[in-house]
């Protein structure tokens, strides 16, 4: 069978390191399907879940906030500010960030403020979307 070696690492540490038969993630411009000896392929990604079916048929899912995607024939890596396992991800938390940030987004007094709180806000619209998906599948 053949596999394809899978990392994705956050900016504090690496959340997973394994074999992988087929690896999902959402691509700047679509979701994206790698499968072993891929094209050799640099992107940026956007938020939302990497889905990572394992070589005995598993998957594991990792929650990212955009980031980076290098993919070379043998080898998959995914970098990310901000990456969370998908059992990790806490849906109390990430709705509450969720109201703190539309709450930023009424109260924004500058451009900046406004670019920061939308950002924030996408990030953790994703994060609970990735959350409902790894539901889901369980």
């Amino acid at each position: 069978m053949n596999t394809i070696h899978v990392d994705v690492v956050s900016a504090e540490e690496s959340i997973f390191s394994g074999e992988a038969r087929f690896v999902a993630l959402p691509g700047e411009a679509g979701e994206l399907g790698i499968y072993p000896r891929h094209t050799p392929l640099i992107t940026r990604i956007k938020s939302g879940s990497v889905r990572i079916e394992m070589a005995d048929g598993s998957e594991e899912f990792v929650f990212v906030a955009g980031g980076l995607l290098e993919v070379q024939p043998e080898c998959v890596t995914v970098l990310s500010d901000t990456a969370i396992r998908g059992k990790d991800l806490d849906e109390e938390k990430a709705n509450a960030a969720k109201l703190a940030a539309e709450e930023a987004l009424k109260n924004a007094k500058s451009d900046i403020d406004m670019a920061k709180a939308t950002s924030e806000l996408a990030v953790m619209a994703a994060q609970i979307a990735a959350l409902r998906k790894y539901r889901q599948k369980k």
